[in-house]
């Protein structure tokens, strides 16, 4: 059984070793092919690559894993807690009308996207 898991996580690391290697490349290829010819900039090695994805993943995306998640996690927990004070009357009334603000919402939608 651990021999399994060890095999199974050999392999994923060796799946995104070979991502990043690929991505680093296709980044470099990439980066080399427009940069220097439309902005006269320079021309960068593989591990400047790998550089600029770490860089961009800090300024885009943050320090935290799955900032996104967490929000989601504690509006559902919001709604949750919401839900469990209202009586099954008030429940399904609010049910309906989030369902209503929907449908409303992908009507408008669909009516301008045909306009």
């Amino acid at each position: 059984m651990k021999s399994k898991w060890l095999l199974k996580a050999g392999k994923m690391l060796a799946i995104a070793i070979i991502a990043v290697f690929v991505i680093g490349c296709v980044v470099m290829l990439l980066w080399n092919a427009l940069v220097p010819e439309l902005f006269k900039g320079p021309v960068i090695t593989y591990w400047q690559a790998i550089g600029l994805l770490v860089l961009s993943h800090i300024l885009l995306r943050g320090w935290g894993h799955d900032r996104h998640h967490w929000r989601h996690e504690r509006l559902s927990y919001k709604l949750e807690q919401r839900l469990a004070a209202m009586t099954p009357e008030e429940r399904e009334k609010f049910k309906n009308r989030l369902h209503h603000r929907w449908h409303d919402f992908r009507t408008e939608g669909e009516a301008e996207e045909e306009k």
